[in-house]
């Protein structure tokens, strides 16, 4: 029994690998060489000891029907003439395309048309905006007031026409100071405009009208910062500073510090402004937006007058410095 076992193993086994031996006979150049009779001449059997292994011919493997020539895969890398192996050269660039390559399929009249639209889409357009930014209620020492400070502005992305105002006054009084600038706008580079135009004074005092240059636009930071000087009818020169900064507590939560200050180059007592720096406001305003568009706010602004200023407000009964608790509001249409 165990002999007939060992039997239709060795069969089996002999079955498995027939085919592959089969397969590797089969294979030009890959035939298995015969056993060559014994020479005559030992000595011919000897190989040259001058030759290398690779001058050595095997059997079967007949290389004389290769061209390496023709094989560009095979050549060195710097035999290549491709890709940036290219030689350096002294050729002038292709001319710039002056045509649209729609024009050979449609009306060029309908393309000119359809290429003004887009580039009236794409930053040629006119937009408007009307931002109050201060519109509140001042409380100190029991005494209350209302200030205002807000613009608008109307045109494209270089050039605008800017309306701004501030004030304040008493409740159930007269209009104590208040200012109107009407400004054309000149973008100067992506962050900042350079302003010029008029601008014309109310309230106390006498009326002034004054030429006005100024700068505004988004310093490094991403602060608010805003310059102008005025030159009056009367030879009178001020100069303003002011800067804010959004810090942003939550989406919607924005503290907003807020910085002005005002200067003369002489005093013009019938203003109530003496020469230098003539005051200083520091403001904190805290913020809820419900939307962009609106938002309340409450904080506290400090006032402090300098100089011949100062003076001037003390012999009119009026503090020379002063800290108030405000409410109110900024939107913008």
């Amino acid at each position: 029994m165990s002999r007939l076992l060992s039997l239709l193993a060795a069969g089996l086994a002999i079955a498995l690998i027939s085919p592959s031996i089969a397969q590797h006979a089969s294979m030009p150049g890959m035939e298995m060489p015969t056993k060559p009779s014994p020479p005559e001449n030992h000595s011919a059997s000897v190989p040259d000891h001058g030759t290398t292994g690779h001058d050595v011919a095997m059997p079967g493997m007949d290389h004389s029907g290769h061209d390496t020539a023709a094989m560009p895969d095979m050549q060195p890398p710097n035999m290549q003439t491709t890709g940036t192996a290219q030689p350096v050269g002294n050729a002038p660039p292709p001319p710039v395309p002056s045509d649209h390559y729609a024009d050979r399929f449609f009306p060029a009249a309908d393309m000119n048309r359809a290429r003004d639209i887009m580039m009236m889409e794409e930053g040629g357009a006119q937009f408007g905006q009307v931002l109050l930014n201060v519109l509140e209620y001042q409380a100190h020492r029991g005494n209350g007031s209302y200030r205002w400070s807000g613009e608008a502005w109307y045109g494209g992305d270089i050039n605008r026409l800017w309306l701004k105002s501030e004030g304040e006054s008493g409740f159930g009084g007269s209009l104590e100071t208040a200012d109107l600038q009407a400004l054309y706008s000149r973008a100067i580079d992506p962050y900042f405009n350079l302003q010029a135009g008029i601008r014309q004074d109310f309230g106390r005092g006498p009326a002034r009208t004054y030429a006005t240059i100024g700068i505004e636009g988004l310093a490094p930071g991403f602060f608010v910062v805003e310059g102008a000087m005025f030159l009056s009818s009367k030879g009178d020169v001020l100069s303003r500073l002011e800067g804010t900064y959004d810090q942003r507590i939550t989406q919607r939560l924005i503290f907003q510090p807020r910085l002005e200050m005002n200067l003369s180059a002489q005093d013009i007592p019938e203003n109530a402004v003496g020469t230098g720096l003539t005051d200083i406001e520091l403001g904190g305003r805290l913020r809820y937006e419900f939307s962009r568009q609106f938002a309340p706010y409450v904080g506290v602004s400090y006032l402090h007058k300098f100089g011949a200023t100062a003076r001037f407000a003390r012999a009119a009964g009026e503090d020379a410095e002063a800290v108030s608790f405000v409410a109110g509001m900024r939107f913008w249409l």
